[in-house]
């Protein structure tokens, strides 16, 4: 079955930019278009897509507020891709605070595009280490995050699932954490999903956000 993606941006010319690439892969369907986040809900819930590759800045709703409702009234939500132009916004990690499972930038390539969305699809979680922790650094209360803290203190993560979370929080890879811990990757998949389990995370961008919110890990 192919990738069912819903593009949601005010630009139509994104959008078109957008289709084409996608729809030039045989894995990949593009299913609907909306210019606002206000659209997201109806047609989500008309169309079924997969992912929903959704602008971040929109003039009626946002894509956060969009990402919010969505997960907040559908059962079974899509994947929702934040579509940005600046990777350095506060309203991109707003988006992943409110359970956006990764982001892309607009004059990313043709070939990371496809990527990104195919990643999305297949239930990862589209981290870039390095502007996550900018973003974090800027925006996040500087680990002073009280509500944070506590849910990493009521979670009572393991040592080993301590580590595990701050090696995610670095943009490793399931095989990468396995590799650095010398461990089996269905060992390193039990341990993910018991770190998501106890933070109650909907995936690896949220429960990255909780570490550095939390004092857990440091953004720097």
């Amino acid at each position: 079955m192919p990738v069912r993606v819903l593009l949601v941006d005010d630009e139509p010319l994104v959008r078109a930019g957008l289709r084409a690439v996608l729809e030039a892969q045989p894995d990949i369907e593009v299913v609907g278009e909306a210019a606002d986040g206000a659209a997201v809900v109806p047609l989500v819930r008309k169309v079924r897509p997969d992912v929903v590759a959704m602008d971040v800045r929109m003039p009626l709703l946002d894509g956060i507020e969009a990402t919010r409702v969505l997960l907040r009234t559908v059962a079974d939500p899509p994947r929702i891709l934040v579509v940005t132009t600046f990777e350095n916004d506060e309203y991109v990690y707003e988006a992943l605070r409110a359970g956006a499972d990764g982001f892309l930038l607009k004059r990313a390539r043709p070939a990371e595009i496809v990527h990104a969305v195919r990643l999305i699809a297949e239930g990862e979680s589209l981290l870039f280490p390095a502007s996550v922790r900018q973003l974090a650094a800027e925006y996040g209360d500087g680990g002073g995050n009280r509500a944070a803290r506590a849910l990493l203190e009521r979670a009572r993560l393991t040592e080993r699932e301590g580590e595990v979370l701050r090696l995610m929080a670095r943009g490793l890879s399931n095989a990468e954490i396995a590799a650095r811990l010398v461990v089996g990757t269905e060992t390193v998949k039990s341990h993910v999903s018991a770190v998501l389990a106890k933070l109650g995370a909907r995936d690896r961008t949220q429960a990255v956000i909780t570490a550095y919110e939390s004092g857990f890990v440091a953004p720097g």
